[in-house]
């Protein structure tokens, strides 16, 4: 559903932010003092206001008190004003707050003054990069809990043409503690598929699974049979 949404803060963080809500076709008023940032951000946001959005009168002329959701995206260099922003937006009843914290003191803060949502952007993609980087096949990583999340990743090359059961990640008991919650293969996409769903190239799986068991993903494949694509061609006949 369409909503009005204010940015406040045009860094790195912000500007992508505001851009990807535009994109997606929310009516988004990007707030920043520096007229350069502004400048950049012209046709990538319905409305883009240079303004100090530490002061309350500004804040009440541009009627951000009307959206729906205000996202306070201010860099660690300005952590005394990211605060006072969202005092400042708290006290003249935004809906729904959001904050970027550089640190787990300024997280704390931003929830004791009323903030809806505290983000760590550095820390969570660092998480994410972390697992991209270094687990083989892994496209993306969302921490769920401390060392469990849900993933995105190519099977192995030993997985295709193995049925889920076959792999042993077939249903929510799997012996390999890798439960796949989805497989999109092209446009798309099996929820919780069936335990004789094949593994096929080109499919992605999304897999909800520790850190520990998604490491060993790799290992799995490698004790499998190999299936030559004449056995696969026989499976379809």
């Amino acid at each position: 559903m369409k909503k009005q949404v204010c940015v406040i803060g045009l860094g790195r963080f912000g500007a992508t932010l505001s851009h990807e809500l535009y994109q997606s076709g929310h009516d988004v008023l990007a707030i920043d003092i520096d007229e350069a940032k502004i400048q950049d951000q012209l046709d990538r946001a319905t409305y883009a206001v240079r303004a100090d959005a530490t002061n309350e009168a500004i804040l009440k002329e541009l009627d951000v008190s009307e959206y729906d959701v205000c996202i306070v995206s201010l860099g660690s260099e300005n952590i005394q004003s990211s605060i006072l922003v969202s005092v400042i937006l708290k006290s003249m009843g935004v809906p729904f707050i959001i904050a970027r914290a550089a640190n787990e003191l300024h997280g704390a803060t931003l929830e004791r003054v009323g903030v809806d949502r505290v983000v760590y952007p550095e820390s969570e993609s660092a998480r994410r990069t972390a697992h991209v980087g270094f687990d083989a096949g892994v496209i993306d990583y969302m921490p769920i809990v401390p060392d469990f999340g849900i993933s995105k990743l190519r099977p192995p090359e030993g997985m295709l043409g193995h049925t889920l059961e076959e792999t042993g990640l077939a249903g929510t008991g799997d012996r390999h503690g890798i439960s796949v919650l989805a497989i999109r293969r092209g446009r798309t996409s099996f929820l919780h598929p069936a335990k004789d769903e094949e593994i096929k190239a080109g499919d992605v799986l999304i897999v909800a699974a520790t850190n520990e068991h998604l490491g060993k993903i790799s290992e799995i494949a490698n004790h499998l049979e190999p299936i030559s694509s004449d056995q696969r061609t026989q499976r379809h006949v």
